[in-house]
């Protein structure tokens, strides 16, 4: 039966059962966003009011208290993702709340959730039980339209570039220049990059073709990628200020002209316009937990298809307004965390004092490679000890990044205490700080109060940190390091298009850009099905993708889609809404 603390209600039948994670979010009484903002340290005028519950944060924060010391960071992460999730953000949450509540200042960052899994599969995230960020319904429906303004600003690129491609091809070079003063940019129609974006998971239009009519060609081919996967959302997430904003997405590659060059947005002369589009986009939106905790919510890129993080800037202004930030990176530590790590670190220079790596008793099952008919929430002693090597494996892949690991096992009702005593004395034997059973979920801040004591003691020892290579690395040997050191592999293959992307690359002079790798989330490996500690495999590139504006190159591994697609009972089943407004059936 759930912890006790947990509030039930009666159903029409007579039953118990536990309150929704909407349910639990609606019944609380918010306190006033500029309560909030106030507490943390925030000017009246550094605010832009969003109704009630949520707001807009100026940067000029940040340029304030510029000369004040950061806060100790920490980065949540987990063991491979399993579908009984794993609770990183819950952990996220929770650990804010209970550092508040052992009298440590502290702040979440977290990222803005798609409409692709909130409506698909996945659902939102905004935590669950009692360690969520509130009004729940609000931060995963819309929140301030950010992911509107990068999704219109990517398709008016991709409109402007087929309008030149248009207006070149219908007038020819030289009369397209006497009757609009602009250069011929000599687009190569078979080789327009950018393609378009949509926020929900739509299969049907990750191929396209565009063009088709008398008065619209070249017909050529295109597609839609989720808005989290767009270059623009990374840009958001690594952008200082306005003005890096700006210049990122003028270094944007859209397509290629008809002798192979780059053409950029700055070329296309779109740029500015799309800038101003995202110009309010650029500042963080904050929110608060149901203990009335400061969190930021801003950017969202995917973590096993983008980056997976949330933005320098949000991160930029809690360092200076708290002593402790707790962000989280997407997926498990081969994902979210490395790219953390290797781009965002790489761009912010604000690194880690402390790691967490989530854990579930659940996970370890899931992730132990053996068959069973057993029910995963029954105790299992042989899938647990088998797969508390995939556990070992993330604790040494974080542990080689040279901050301290602490484990956090977030405790489900219908885990036996015996296997978390037996989890718990396994840990001790690794390179772990330490761990604790976090109870967030079913207890809040005094449910996660030692877990972030822990924490806490390990921001206070000394953080090597450190990257896995270096810029002046070919992109090539860059691949190889991410493949042995980062997954395990004993290398790379690469496709054709792939080395003939690598080449043009390396002409290019992109080589010093870190990679970001796409590849299922569900496995160390590229392969979803191989679970546990994949060995003797090596890592398949099938695309090179060039992300200049972000500053990375895209590393497609496998059979990794950008684009996402609803399952066969997407989640939009159970969302409804009654006639008082309020929303029903959101997870």
């Amino acid at each position: 039966m759930p912890p006790k603390s947990l509030p039930y209600i009666k159903t029409e039948r007579g039953t118990i059962r536990m309150l929704s994670d909407i349910e639990i979010s609606r019944q609380h009484a918010c306190l006033p966003i500029v309560q909030i903002a106030t507490e943390l340290g925030l000017k009246p005028d550094e605010l832009s009011l969003h109704g009630a519950n949520k707001a807009k944060v100026s940067l000029n924060v940040a340029k304030r208290l510029a000369d004040k010391k950061n806060a100790k960071l920490v980065i949540v992460t987990a063991v491979t993702p399993t579908p009984f999730g794993e609770g990183k953000t819950v952990t996220t949450i929770g650990l804010t709340q209970a550092l508040n509540y052992n009298g440590v200042k502290a702040c979440a960052c977290i990222r803005q959730p798609s409409l692709g899994p909130v409506f698909g599969t996945k659902g939102g995230a905004a935590g669950g039980g009692f360690a969520q960020v509130v009004p729940m319904e609000e931060l995963n429906l819309h929140l301030t339209g950010d992911i509107h303004a990068v999704s219109s600003a990517h398709n008016l690129a991709a409109a402007a570039i087929d309008a030149r491609l248009f207006h070149e091809h219908r007038l020819g070079a030289e009369t397209f220049t006497q009757e609009s003063g602009l250069a011929a940019l000599n687009i190569d129609a078979n080789n327009i990059l950018w393609r378009r974006v949509v926020d929900h998971n739509e299969r049907s239009l990750r191929e396209i073709k565009v063009g088709y009519g008398a008065f619209n060609g070249p017909v050529h081919d295109s597609g839609f990628d989720i808005t989290a996967a767009s270059e623009l959302m990374a840009i958001l997430a690594l952008s200082r200020d306005l003005h890096d904003l700006r210049l990122r997405i003028g270094r944007l590659v859209l397509a290629l002209n008809t002798q192979g060059e780059p053409i950029t947005a700055e070329d296309l002369g779109v740029a500015g316009a799309m800038t101003v589009i995202m110009a309010d986009a650029i500042e963080p939106t904050l929110m608060q937990t149901l203990s009335g905790d400061p969190c930021f919510i801003h950017a969202g890129p995917f973590a096993n298809i983008a980056h997976g993080n949330s933005s320098i800037i949000a991160d930029t202004i809690a360092a200076k307004l708290a002593d402790v930030v707790v962000t989280e990176a997407g997926f498990g530590s081969d994902m979210g965390f490395e790219k953390f790590s290797n781009i965002k670190v790489r761009e912010s220079g604000y690194s880690p004092s402390a790691a967490v790596v989530v854990v579930t008793l659940k996970a370890l099952k899931a992730n132990s490679g053996i068959e069973s008919t057993n029910d995963i929430n029954q105790a299992d002693s042989a899938r647990l000890e088998a797969g508390f090597a995939n556990l070992e494996w993330h604790i040494n892949n974080v542990s080689q990044y040279g901050a301290p690991v602490v484990v956090a096992i977030n405790r489900f009702p219908t885990d036996t205490d015996a296997e978390l005593e037996w989890l718990t004395q396994r840990i001790g034997q690794t390179k772990a700080f330490g761990c604790e059973v976090s109870e967030a979920f079913a207890k809040g801040a005094e449910g996660a109060a030692k877990l972030a004591d822990l924490v806490y003691r390990a921001t206070e020892t000394a953080s090597d940190f450190k990257l896995l290579y270096n810029n002046e690395s070919s992109l090539e040997a860059k691949l190889m390091t991410l493949a042995e050191v980062g997954y395990g592999a004993s290398g790379v293959t690469l496709s054709d298009k792939a080395k003939s992307q690598l080449a043009w690359l390396t002409e290019h002079n992109y080589s010093a850009l870190p990679i970001c790798v796409a590849k299922t989330p569900m496995s160390i490996s590229h392969d979803p099905d191989i679970k546990g500690i994949p060995t003797d495999f090596e890592l398949p590139i099938t695309e090179l993708r060039l992300n200049a504006g972000a500053g990375f190159v895209t590393a497609l591994v496998g059979q990794v889609m950008t684009m996402p697609g609803l399952g066969i009972k997407p989640g939009y089943l159970n969302i409804d809404i009654n006639d008082n407004g309020d929303i029903v059936g959101l997870a």
